[in-house]
């Protein structure tokens, strides 16, 4: 590693343990707002750019750019916000072996560090340079009041946008699954629980209809742990079930389930949730809760042909089961390059960055920048 490499690795490192501190849940708005007023004050001396604030139903969202009316060439994009841990004390780092850990390292403070020392050192280099950067607070809950309110309703634009938010250094997503997040509900009649004969168990017949569709997603697709096939095919998963009923010895009149639903192309959100309610069947309410078709992201072959010449290895193009806000930017015809550094256990306390590898994403950026813009 060179000193340029060691300084960069030292500014990442310490810009990234400065914002997991922070912890930007959903439930913690201050802690949100706190975060972007870092951020702006870590820009705030770039005099060559224009900072604006934008809010939908309590989410913020901060876009960055040249003092123009013009769309950025390209446009960095990220989200400051991180998923819920049960413990309050959580939400600080360490770092071993080479990597930073803590919530929300890899997904995403390391890369929005990368992306602000990435931002602030090429606007300071080559003022009203075409490069813009997007944060938001609310992709891990959907994205609905962040990137879909910048592109739909603010208007954002740009020529391209890099989203450092999935694949891995060599690994470029140009795929990614649909989405069905649905709330399930089905209602009952309560008892006591020695006589269940009088009562309709909501709980226990909402079980079996959502068994009923699992097993139908298990036997048309089923899940192999060995594929190297990124899993493309459909799966579902159940991850919340609920009552309101808190007594041992009552028959639950009402009962939900929460489920995750991927899939890739041809199927779509609608064909999706008509064949869901086809199966749990007319006695099951459900509501939607995030929905999202599969998309082609389109990456620009000169990503791929920079991130070949900095890291010295191919790029392998993948398929993702995941979402991003990618799919807000692809359906306004916006391409996007979807890739980041090294991370792991992700959504885990025990999340990590790479940091060697986040000095080399920063250096694939940048020549990309000054490639696509045509600046040395």
């Amino acid at each position: 590693m060179t000193s340029d490499d060691s300084e960069l690795a030292s500014r990442l490192t310490a810009l990234t343990r400065d914002l997991i501190l922070i912890p930007t849940t959903d439930s913690r708005p201050a802690e949100r707002e706190r975060c972007f007023e870092f951020i702006q004050n870590h820009l705030d001396s770039l005099g060559s750019v224009q900072i604006t604030s934008y809010e939908s139903k309590g989410y913020r969202s901060l876009v960055v750019g040249p003092q123009t009316s013009e769309p950025p060439e390209i446009l960095l994009c990220g989200h400051i916000d991180v998923i819920e841990h049960p413990d309050p004390d959580s939400y600080h780092s360490a770092i071993r072996d080479g990597r930073i850990y803590g919530p929300g390292a890899g997904d995403m403070k390391g890369a929005d560090a990368i992306m602000l020392e990435l931002f602030r050192t090429m606007h300071a280099r080559h003022p009203g340079i075409s490069l813009g950067l997007a944060l938001t607070s609310d992709e891990e809950i959907g994205g609905k009041n962040g990137v879909r309110f910048l592109v739909e309703e603010a208007g954002l634009q740009a020529g391209i946008v890099i989203v450092p938010d999935g694949g891995s250094l060599n690994e470029v997503t140009i795929e990614e699954k649909g989405v069905l997040h649905l709330r399930v509900r089905r209602e009952g009649h309560s008892a006591h629980g020695a006589r269940p004969w009088l009562g309709t168990n909501a709980l226990e017949l909402l079980l079996e209809r959502v068994t009923a569709l699992r097993s139908y997603f298990a036997e048309n697709w089923p899940i192999d742990k060995t594929a190297d096939h990124g899993h493309w095919y459909p799966t579902c998963s159940l991850n919340i079930v609920e009552t309101p009923n808190e007594s041992a010895n009552r028959i639950p009149s009402e009962a939900s389930a929460t489920l995750d639903i991927r899939f890739p192309p041809p199927h779509t959100v609608g064909a999706m949730l008509d064949n869901v309610a086809s199966i749990l069947g007319a006695d099951c309410y459900i509501e939607p809760l995030m929905t999202a078709d599969p998309c082609h992201l389109d990456s620009d072959p000169i990503f791929c042909e920079v991130t070949e010449a900095i890291t010295g290895n191919p790029v392998k193009l993948i398929r993702a089961a995941g979402a991003s806000d990618s799919r807000f930017f692809r359906k306004a015809g916006i391409p996007v390059n979807l890739s980041r550094p090294l991370v792991g256990n992700l959504h885990g306390e025990d999340e990590w960055i790479d940091i060697n590898s986040m000095v080399t994403y920063y250096w694939i950026c940048q020549r990309y920048i000054e490639q696509k813009l045509h600046i040395s």
